[in-house]
């Protein structure tokens, strides 16, 4: 088993995060050469080369294990010092959530740690925020990727289930027939961004090209809802935000069916106490707000 350097690998960690060597020099309290001197011995010793030297600098794919491996390390001897010392500081937990679930369940479900836990997060698409894990970047993720990312364990959540709403002059104006393939071709449609497939899905399920109607992109979760209800387009939305706008009349589902987005709880298998709490919060928020897989 390789026998890592802590200093070693703390110069890798902080060179990624802070973009450059000379960066990482002044937050280690050493010199720029002594910075570069660490990274060469630890490429020498995993023998592949570990980092993009661009502005900023990126890790390789070889350099992504050393990376995740220098923040788990940290965490953990943070985490026994605070321990062992009784020091009262509060550990930190970076986490990948995605939009929706942050402006819906993910918030409640995490505040009752605000007083002991320093939570550092990261909005990503749930498609995406494995790869934030996999670079060592958060320590936790939201996603819906129910393969485990190397290094780290993977647990059902349960589903956010969408439907296609709209606001009821809307419907009035694009859609008196009804969701109808020519309607829909032509109606606009409100996305998150450009990485939003799901309301490319819906449309493809009615054969329609979702390369037709015009699109809105509005990239915030509460400005989405707020755009779809106010009559900029259709989108699909979560029951999460829906609901009350649709007992309130301020929105209808163009039809009854849903798009579900399974998500699923990733965190690297090395724990800390602050993390293990996190995880329990969150299970406890799925299971109160997510719907159970059909």
């Amino acid at each position: 088993m390789a026998d890592w350097d802590l200093g070693q690998l703390r110069a890798l960690a902080a060179a990624v995060d802070l973009g450059t060597f000379d960066a990482a020099a002044r937050a280690l309290h050493v010199t720029p050469s002594a910075v570069s001197q660490r990274i060469k011995a630890l490429e020498q010793r995993a023998g592949a080369v570990l980092l993009r030297r661009d502005r900023p600098v990126r890790p390789t794919a070889a350099g992504e294990p050393l990376v995740r491996l220098a923040r788990q390390l940290d965490a953990l001897t943070a985490d026994a010092t605070r321990h062992l010392a009784g020091d009262a500081t509060v550990p930190h937990v970076t986490l990948a959530v995605n939009g929706d679930s942050l402006a819906t369940w993910a918030l409640p479900a995490l505040a009752p740690l605000a007083g002991d836990v320093a939570l550092r997060l990261v909005r990503e698409d749930q498609e995406r925020s494995a790869d934030l894990l996999r670079d060592g970047s958060v320590m936790g993720a939201v996603t819906s990727q129910a393969v485990a990312v190397q290094g780290c364990t993977v647990e059902p959540l349960g589903v956010m289930r969408y439907r296609p709403m709209a606001a009821p002059a809307f419907v009035d104006r694009w859609f008196p027939d009804g969701p109808r393939a020519a309607a829909l071709a032509v109606a606009p449609v409100v996305v998150f961004d450009a990485a939003d497939r799901l309301q490319d899905r819906w449309l493809r399920a009615r054969r329609v090209d979702p390369a037709r109607p015009p699109r809105h992109l509005v990239p915030a979760s509460a400005d989405f809802a707020a755009a779809v209800r106010l009559g900029f387009g259709w989108g699909m939305l979560p029951a999460q935000q829906s609901d009350a706008d649709e007992r309130a009349g301020r929105l209808v589902p163009l039809t009854d069916d849903a798009v579900d987005v399974p998500l699923h709880w990733q965190q690297w298998s090395l724990r800390t106490a602050a993390l293990d709490a996190v995880a329990d919060a969150l299970r406890a928020g799925a299971r109160a707000a997510l719907a159970t897989p059909v």
